[in-house]
């Protein structure tokens, strides 16, 4: 008879069929920037998007979550938000800058594999309702959506190459900060809304079709300035640890090691009245 230990390993498809199609999406991005097709490019990082936002909710609809599948989201993550954006938006418009294009991209690929590798030690702890840092995808989009808006405009590349630079350095940089961001986690999209919520919703969708790389490209760039704006204003006084660095109250190690040293104190008082 088998034993649970001698039992067939394996993974769950459906989740991890479609993060594998977001890496798809994310590595047909980087080829397509390759041969000039900007626009086509762009839009498979969005599409990255769509498939990223659904991976995780699919896997817990159908409870097929586990440790592979964070893992693999994660390598897939840098690769269709991280590598991707950079490589487009250096074969758009960084190329012409020598070492300062490159230099853009790679803190941009840097911040995000920071800001991942943050986010999966902090899942446990993390207020759901925001994100520490811009969130990744975002970043992802706000860069590639520079791109698309340049590219429908008939605007070159090396005509931009300054503007794409700064944005992208600050991009990357956003995505290491402490700088708030609501993740919108909290909103309650099973309970009842008015008609009108729908009706906006609607009008939205109808905008946002009007001319979608600029509309996209316009909500994700406020989204990106929403995080220093949400912070400076919840803030009394604004201090370094606000916009980058470690707080020691907030150090799970420095919390952990000053719980134990109060057990070991309340201990050794508790033994002293005892003996007395």
């Amino acid at each position: 008879m088998a034993t649970d230990s001698n039992k067939r390993r394996g993974i769950y498809l459906l989740p991890n069929l479609f993060t594998t199609a977001g890496l798809f999406s994310g590595f047909y991005a980087i080829v397509a920037s390759m041969n000039e097709r900007y626009i086509e490019a762009a839009v498979a990082i969005f599409i990255a998007m769509v498939f990223d936002g659904v991976d995780g909710r699919v896997a817990r609809m159908t409870n097929t979550e586990s440790d592979f599948g964070a893992e693999y989201d994660s390598m897939a993550d840098i690769v269709s938000f991280g590598m991707a954006p950079a490589l487009v938006m250096y074969n758009y418009a960084l190329s012409d800058l020598g070492k300062l294009g490159w230099l853009a991209a790679f803190i941009f690929v840097a911040g995000g594999a920071l800001r991942l590798a943050r986010f999966n030690t902090n899942l446990g702890t993390a207020d759901k309702r925001y994100f520490q840092g811009l969130a990744i995808p975002s970043a992802a989009a706000v860069v590639s959506g520079l791109v698309w808006v340049g590219t429908e405009y008939g605007i070159d590349g090396s005509d931009m190459g300054s503007f794409a630079a700064l944005v992208t350095i600050c991009a990357g940089l956003l995505m290491v900060t402490n700088f708030r961001y609501h993740s919108f986690k909290d909103v309650d999209w099973k309970g009842k809304v008015s008609f009108v919520v729908i009706l906006v919703v609607v009008l939205a969708f109808v905008i946002v079709a009007t001319q979608p790389s600029l509309v996209l490209f316009g909500i994700f760039f406020l989204y990106a300035l929403s995080g220093p704006v949400l912070t400076i204003k919840n803030v009394k006084k604004l201090k370094l640890e606000h916009v980058v660095g470690d707080e020691d109250s907030n150090d799970a190690d420095f919390k952990a090691e000053g719980q134990n040293d109060a057990k070991e104190a309340k201990k050794s008082t508790e033994k002293s009245d005892s003996e007395q």
